[in-house]
């Protein structure tokens, strides 16, 4: 098989999107079937009518298409949940190598691959699984070091920054207000992102984050508005996960520019 990092752009930029296409197809799945107790790793089958689907039923987005949406068999509208999250991974890996050719580009869509569904799960369910944060941990120690060229002590020291700083945040808050105000996911999250960036892109990815919670608990008024700020409930892991991602490529043009 051809290095991936070695094909030339137009094919880089096509090889990845499809990549995204079929892990999109499994990120999906994992993503419905988890918190309802259902195995991830059984046969793909309609929500609907449980028919064990076909391999010609599997393919991403086409199979959607051809059958209009619907199952083949009893016609219940297919979620367009699957093809959505097919489409972001695709163009996960599509800019990732678009924006970032060869191996740090590699590397990039594979963090936002592993970031993708744990923003999913946190934005359907609040919830952030610690098997998916481990995942992305230790991935980020073993592989993330050509991403942005950080050594792996300083991916340590990021991993173990991000969680103190996180935890340390949400015991001042519990100790404030005397109740929780971030999920037990968010400081190993930041943790595992730590793992990938290192603690020197850190405090940007933070920034990017609190700033998109923000936005999002100001526009997320409900039609009466009279549910105060600090008692809306944020899926901090979104906006971690969206801004790690965002931050690769900001970095760099951060420190070009001092």
């Amino acid at each position: 098989m051809p290095d991936p990092g070695a094909l030339p752009f137009g094919a880089g930029v096509a090889f990845a999107a499809l990549i995204g296409l079929v892990l999109g197809s499994f990120i999906a799945t994992l993503v419905l079937r988890w918190p309802a107790g259902r195995s991830v790793l059984g046969r793909s089958q309609c929500d609907a009518c449980r028919r064990p689907l076909g391999i010609r039923d599997l393919v991403p987005l086409l199979s959607a298409l051809a059958v209009r949406g619907r199952c083949r068999q009893c016609g219940a509208p297919i979620d367009r949940f699957h093809s959505r999250v097919e489409i972001a991974s695709a163009l996960i890996g599509a800019l990732a190598l678009a924006l970032m050719p060869g191996v740090a580009g590699w590397l990039w869509a594979l963090f936002g691959w592993l970031l993708l569904p744990l923003a999913l799960l946190d934005a359907r369910h609040f919830w952030l699984p610690d098997r998916l944060n481990a995942l992305l941990a230790i991935t980020g120690l073993l592989l993330a070091g050509p991403l942005l060229d950080t050594p792996l002590v300083d991916r340590w020291i990021g991993a173990l920054a991000g969680g103190f700083a996180l935890a340390a945040v949400a015991w001042a808050y519990r100790l404030a207000r005397g109740g929780d105000g971030m999920g037990g996911g968010d400081p190993k999250l930041v943790a595992a992102i730590g793992a990938w960036l290192g603690w020197q892109v850190l405090p940007l990815m933070l920034l990017l984050a609190s700033l998109g919670g923000i936005i999002w608990a100001l526009a997320m008024r409900n039609e009466k508005g009279d549910t105060p700020l600090t008692l809306r409930r944020i899926p901090f892991g979104v906006f971690a996960c969206t801004a790690a991602w965002i931050a690769v490529p900001v970095w760099p043009l951060l420190i070009s520019v001092r």
